[in-house]
This record gives C-alpha cells, sequence and structure tokens, in this order.
C-alpha cells in the first residue's frame, strides 16, 4: 500500500494532466490542505515535493505551488539573430522568440545591469583580450511575466561600445533593435557567429534567480559574435531554465564535397 503522501501526489498528478489545474494554477496551500483533513503538514508537504520533482509543479517563497506551463517556449535559431528584425525593425533577439512563440511579451521585461569588469578566463578567450582586461559586462535578465526564462550577459571591449547605448543601464533593449543595432551604427556590421550550447547542473544562485524547481538543469549558452573581417565584437554567456525553451535551428545542409569542387 502506498503512504499517504503519495496517494495524494498521484491525485493531484491527474487532476493536472487532466486540465482541472491548468498552467499557471496555483494548488491549495499546504494549511488549508492540511486543515480539510488530507493529511498532516509533512505528508502534504511530502507530496508537493513529488510533483515537483514529476516535474509538474514549481514551489517558490511568495508563489505557492503553481502548475507549469506545458508549452516550451520557442528558442529561434539563426533566424533570431535575421539582420531584418533587429537593423530594419525592432525584434531584439528574446523579442524574436516571443513573437516566433506567439507569446506576448513587454519591453521592460528585460532587467540589465552595466558594469566594466576585469574579463576572466572565458571572456578573454571569447574577447581575444588578455586576461585580466578591462571589459564591460551587460548583464540581463529576462522574464516572461513575473517568470525568469534566462540571463545573458554579454561582453565588449570599451573601444567597441563606449559612449554607446549599450552601456546605458536603463531596463530593456539598447534603444530600437537592441545592441546589434548599436553595434552597427557603430560600423561594427555583425556578419557571423558561433554558438556552443550544454546542460549543466545550476548553481545555487541560479536556482533561486531562475526560481528553478528540484532537479532541472539548465542550459548554458556560449555566443561568439564576428564582423566580415573576423572582429570579435561581442561574447555573451546565457543561462536558460530547461523546461522554459525547445531550442529550434533551421539551416541548409552542407556538401564540403561540393564545395570542394567548385574550388578546383
Amino acid at each position: 500500500m502506498a503512504p499517504k503522501w503519495r496517494e495524494l501526489a498521484d491525485r493531484f498528478a491527474e487532476q493536472i494532466k487532466g486540465g482541472q489545474y491548468p498552467p499557471g494554477a496555483q494548488l491549495p496551500q499546504i494549511r488549508e490542505l492540511v486543515e480539510a483533513g488530507e493529511g498532516s503538514k509533512e505528508t502534504v508537504h511530502k507530496a508537493y515535493k513529488a510533483l515537483e520533482a514529476e516535474g509538474l509543479v514549481t514551489s517558490t517563497r511568495g508563489h505557492g505551488t503553481v502548475v507549469r506551463p506545458r508549452a516550451a517556449l520557442k528558442r529561434l535559431g539563426i533566424a533570431r539573430y535575421d539582420k531584418a528584425k533587429w537593423r530594419d525593425g525592432d525584434e531584439v533577439a528574446f523579442i524574436a522568440d516571443r513573437v516566433a512563440s506567439g507569446r506576448a511579451y513587454k519591453r521592460n521585461e528585460q532587467t540589465q545591469t552595466v558594469s566594466r569588469v576585469e574579463a576572466d578566463s572565458l571572456v578573454a578567450e571569447g574577447l581575444g583580450v588578455p586576461v585580466g582586461s578591462e571589459v564591460y559586462a551587460r548583464a540581463r535578465l529576462v522574464k516572461e511575466g513575473v517568470q525568469p526564462t534566462h540571463t545573458l550577459t554579454s561582453y565588449y571591449k570599451p573601444e567597441h561600445v563606449e559612449g554607446t547605448r549599450i552601456v546605458d543601464p536603463t531596463p530593456g533593449p539598447a534603444g530600437r533593435g537592441g545592441g546589434y543595432r548599436v553595434l552597427y551604427d557603430a560600423g561594427y556590421e555583425i556578419d557571423h557567429m558561433r554558438e556552443a550550447l550544454f546542460a549543466r547542473i545550476p548553481t545555487a544562485d541560479e536556482v533561486q534567480l531562475l526560481q528553478l524547481p528540484a532537479g532541472e538543469p539548465v542550459v548554458e549558452l556560449h555566443r561568439t559574435t564576428y564582423t566580415a573581417d573576423g572582429t570579435v565584437v561581442e561574447f555573451a554567456v546565457g543561462v536558460h531554465a530547461a523546461s522554459r525553451f525547445a531550442w529550434e535551428y533551421d539551416f541548409k545542409v552542407p556538401d564540403s564535397a561540393e564545395d570542394r569542387k567548385g574550388q578546383e
């Protein structure tokens, strides 16, 4: 016979999957269930922790236990950097993801902190500067409504961004078109980039900042952005809640044999 907390967890799981508690709905407070005779405080707490471990709910201080969204936010691949979006319009990358997903957004859902820091070994390698060099760090936290989705910190050489909107700490994108438009206007048109993705266990600070449920990994992104002549104009590190994104890439399949024939 299953323990009472397991029976309670299974009952809530069925109700969640059956739509009785839709995404974003808050489950009853532990106190309410105890008073209703569903079990002791420990029993209800164990049931909620089991639901959290199974990825059905999130529990955070101040927000209670809430049913997790089922549809992940579409994270566009190369299409999110389409020049027409930011050069000719105002769809910076995080907004492009929302538009592609049919989701609402507000520009101030991206906060930011700008500072001059010493480049550690990762940033130094990414920007191609000596370790300890002073660089600009533009750290952003992006939310969908009240829920954090990811962080992104872009690093720049001072000579590329000094005096531009990129180093303005005002919340939201760096003006119309965001950071890439600023670089474009400064004469640094982006041409190509390299991205590396890997999953890992989050740090304690990341769990708190991104309001992650127990056991959820994060996806770390390293992005290096170049001009046509190979100048690195941005190195960025992003940390994404794994369950809140569905990564999507659409690209032409290369054929190196055909490329070699064309060079002969």
